[in-house]
């Protein structure tokens, strides 16, 4: 009996584009090689994916992701369930098709308490790569980027998504309501330890230079 010819392999099952960071990422990726990531924030898995598909071709790679799948203030709670669903099935489908080992990881958690146990585990100064896509009021940005910091080697990378993101109008922006002045704040008091490196697409990446 012949196969079915008609049937398909599993792909990946995106319904948002909000991950536009390619061309940006290859580079970085390209230039300071990094094999460990952490990602605060995965909705779907779609930077994840680009991740595992990017630099596991290369070598292994470790990946944690952390998320809730409660969705924040901008997102419709009864949809979270089928966000979660689509991120362990386009996950579960990088790693499968990844060239080299993928230790994967997912945090269904709080981030505070996430990026607590990791440092609790000893996992200081140890990512290369963090990828801060987690609650956009700003308390909540300004703990992730404190406690990632932390969690960051020397000369590792830590990016910023939606630097400029406000669900309000401009002129009408709530302060407390907005990534901008937490991940600003944090910057600025952090300063010599860090390297920006610039904020294109609404990003802002910086390089750690010391603890």
């Amino acid at each position: 009996m012949q196969p079915n010819s008609s049937r398909t392999s599993p792909t990946l099952d995106f319904t948002s584009d909000w991950f536009s960071g390619d061309e940006v990422w290859r580079s970085l990726l390209t230039r300071y090689q990094p094999r460990r990531f952490l990602e605060i924030g995965s909705y779907e898995g779609r930077a994840a994916c680009f991740l595992i598909q990017e630099r596991a071709r290369q070598r292994p790679i470790e990946l944690h992701c952390i998320d809730t799948w409660l969705g924040g203030v901008e997102h419709e709670p009864s949809a979270m369930s089928a966000v979660e669903a689509r991120f362990d099935h386009n996950i579960a489908l990088a790693v499968s098709g990844a060239v080299h080992r993928v230790d994967f990881h997912k945090h269904k958690s709080q981030s505070k308490i996430a990026l607590w146990n990791l440092l609790a585990a000893g996992k200081a100064d140890y990512f290369d790569f963090i990828y801060v896509d987690g609650s956009h009021q700003a308390p909540d940005a300004l703990s992730d980027a404190v406690m990632s910091f932390h969690l960051l080697r020397p000369g590792g990378l830590l990016i910023f998504d939606d630097y400029l993101w406000s669900m309000e109008d401009p002129g009408r922006q709530d302060f407390y309501n907005m990534p901008k002045p937490a991940i600003d704040a944090f910057v600025n008091i952090f300063q010599r330890k860090l390297q920006v490196l610039g904020a294109p697409l609404y990003q802002l990446y910086v390089r750690k230079i010391s603890s």
